[in-house]
């Protein structure tokens, strides 16, 4: 089983980063929270304090168009909000 980790860089993301040194990431569905702080530590380095997941349900989206009203869903996932120790950080930015 690969576990895909996408980080989410928002401006509400970004506030909690730099007040609370919480990140946030975008994960399979079918990680759990052990699975996700191991992944963190390996890929960035970092020691991870406490890791919170949830789940963003899929939302109804519609648009009207010139032949009529387009119905469809926005996909849902899984988010994980994870808690790093105190002086450590992680640079989105540095691999660009």
């Amino acid at each position: 089983m690969e576990i895909k980790i996408q980080p989410i860089v928002t401006e509400k993301a970004t506030q909690l980063t730099e007040k609370l040194n919480r990140y946030t990431f975008r994960v399979s569905l079918d990680a759990n929270k052990y699975q996700i702080k191991d992944l963190v530590e390996k890929l960035y380095g970092v020691k991870v304090v406490n890791v919170n997941t949830l789940i963003v349900r899929a939302k109804n989206k519609s648009r009207y168009t010139k032949s009529g009203l387009l119905r469809g869903t926005k996909s849902g996932y899984k988010k994980a909000i994870v808690t790093l120790a105190e002086g450590q950080n992680i640079d989105f930015y540095s691999n660009i």
